[in-house]
């Protein structure tokens, strides 16, 4: 299984629920076991630059790369991208 996690800032200006809303479209694409988008509480004391994080599991490679080559993906991604600053993103398999 693969943890597919991303992390968001959201610009200044811009509403957060406005961008997970827009992010919580791609739970609309099928090849996810699981899929959730949250808001980050941020009440960690050395950092709180993240806002918004996305959080899928997969069963395989294939099933992420059908993930990300869905069109619901892509139409995603230009809505939200001109709103937020940072995206880290991590695919991690799950040990156990």
């Amino acid at each position: 299984m693969i943890r597919h996690i991303v992390f968001f800032s959201v610009k200044p200006a811009v509403d957060i629920e406005t961008v997970r809303s827009g992010l919580m479209e791609l739970g609309r694409i099928p090849h996810s076991r699981h899929f959730e988008v949250t808001v980050n509480r941020k009440v960690d004391l050395f950092s709180n630059d993240i806002d918004i994080v996305v959080y899928a599991e997969f069963d395989d490679e294939a099933a992420l790369s059908a993930f990300k080559a869905d069109p619901i993906y892509a139409a995603t991604t230009d809505v939200v991208k001109p709103l937020r600053e940072l995206r880290f993103s991590a695919d991690v398999v799950a040990l156990a």
